[in-house]
C-alpha cells in the first residue's frame, strides 16, 4: 500500500507497507509499542481501547489504521504522564476511581471527551432537556460513560472523580439549567452495589427519585 502518516500523541509515524487490515489500537501496541490503549475484548463491547480521533472517543479496535491519515489521535499517553497528570486523571488518583487499572486509560480518554461533549451542550440518550443538557447529573455522567466497562465495578468513584473535574471546568449558570435538579454525582450517598438513579426519561412523567432517597434504598440492596 502507499505510504500512511499517522500523527498520535503529537508525534508522527510513518508507515510503508502497513497491513491495511491492521486496527489503530494493534498499530499503537504492537508496532509502535504505545502500549497504553488496551485490548479487551477485541468487538468494541468494553471501551478498554478507547482513544481521541481529533477529540472525539473511538474503539481502537474497531477502526482501521488507513483510515487516519491525517487525523491527530491521542492516547492516554497524550493526556498524560504518570510526572504530569491531567487533572482528570489526578482525580482519578484522589478518588481512587481504579482497581487493577486495565480500563482506565480507557476509562479517562473516554471521560476527558465527555467533558468537551458537556462544554459544547450535547445531549445524551437520558437527556430530558435537550435546549439545556445538565451534564452534571448523575444519570448522565453514567449514559455517558456506559460504553467502558469496569469488571472491578469502580463506578461510584469514577463517577466522583468526573464530576469534581466537571464542577471545575463547566460553568453552572450558562450551561446548566435553572431548573434543572440539583442531582449532582458528588451528592448522592453511594454503597454496597450500585447503579446509578433512573432518569426522568426512564421513568417517565414521575418526578426524579431523590438522591437520599435513593441511596437509603439502595443499602445492602442489589441494583
Amino acid at each position: 500500500m502507499s505510504n500512511l502518516t499517522l500523527t498520535i500523541n503529537q508525534q508522527d509515524y510513518e508507515f510503508d507497507n502497513l497491513d491495511p487490515r491492521t486496527t489503530l489500537l494493534d498499530v499503537c501496541r504492537h508496532h509502535l509499542h504505545i502500549t497504553g490503549p488496551k485490548k479487551g475484548c477485541d468487538h468494541g463491547q468494553c471501551g478498554a481501547c478507547t482513544m481521541l480521533i481529533n477529540g472525539r472517543r473511538i474503539n481502537s479496535c474497531l477502526t482501521l489504521a488507513v483510515m487516519h491519515d491525517g487525523d491527530e489521535i491521542t492516547t492516554i499517553e497524550g493526556i498524560g504522564m504518570p510526572e504530569s497528570l491531567s487533572e482528570l486523571q489526578q482525580a482519578f488518583k484522589d478518588h481512587d476511581a481504579f482497581q487493577c487499572g486495565y480500563c482506565t486509560p480507557g476509562q479517562i480518554c473516554s471521560a476527558t471527551a465527555l467533558i468537551e461533549e458537556v462544554k459544547q451542550q450535547w445531549s445524551s440518550h437520558v437527556t430530558t432537556d435537550l435546549q439545556n443538557p445538565n451534564g452534571l447529573l448523575v444519570q448522565e455522567i453514567a449514559e455517558r460513560m456506559s460504553g467502558n466497562i469496569c469488571r472491578c465495578s469502580a463506578y461510584p468513584n469514577i463517577i466522583r472523580a468526573i464530576s469534581q473535574v466537571l464542577e471545575k471546568q463547566v460553568s453552572n449558570s450558562s450551561l446548566v439549567s435553572d431548573n434543572a435538579p440539583n442531582d449532582k454525582a458528588t451528592d448522592v450517598t453511594i454503597s454496597g452495589i450500585w447503579s446509578p438513579p433512573p432518569s426522568e426519561a426512564q421513568i417517565g412523567n414521575q418526578s426524579i427519585i431523590k438522591p437520599t432517597d435513593y441511596a437509603a434504598n439502595a443499602q445492602g440492596e442489589r441494583s
